[in-house]
């Protein structure tokens, strides 16, 4: 399934669901007025296709202790791997985020850590033996806002 298979009802429930990962198939049908059954079976259909790729809940990471949120940049010089650099990332539980980028960096990633201390131990104990002969390091100072994008019934991102 590709974005050219959508219709207007695939984009209405995509919107109602990326806004409400909880909301219940029984709800988007009654306000796209189709039936439970017609709902399960679309996203079963982009779920399958890839359009879909999961759901979640957005947790307060400093009402669970960790009060630093940073986005550190990381560049390479001859890097070994991209692949095996991406996958010792993953294995870093406090990076909820990795992006590979171009340019002067070669990765970016979202780290959360519960002080400023914490911060710097895990840039020089997890991140630094990565190779990365670059690090940038940019704190958050608070997310003002986190959005899934909405559509119009045409696939068009909404101003």
């Amino acid at each position: 399934m590709d974005e050219h298979s959508l219709d207007e009802l695939d984009y209405k429930i995509l919107n109602l669901i990326s806004n409400d990962a909880r909301i219940s198939f029984l709800e988007v049908a009654r306000i796209a007025g189709v039936s439970g059954a017609a709902i399960h079976q679309r996203v079963q259909k982009m779920t399958a296709g890839g359009i879909i790729t999961g759901s979640g809940l957005k947790l307060d990471m400093d009402r669970i202790g960790y009060h630093i949120c940073a986005w550190v940049c990381l560049g390479f010089d001859g890097m070994r791997s991209f692949g095996a650099v991406a996958e010792e990332l993953a294995a870093v539980p406090q990076i909820v985020e990795c992006h590979s980028t171009v340019g002067e960096w070669d990765f970016m990633v979202k780290i959360y850590a519960r002080n400023s201390m914490h911060l710097l131990d895990l840039v020089r104990r997890q991140l630094k033996p990565l190779g990365a002969v670059r690090i940038q390091i940019n704190m958050s100072c608070g997310e003002l806002f986190r959005r899934q994008m909405t559509f119009h019934t045409n696939g068009i991102v909404k101003k």
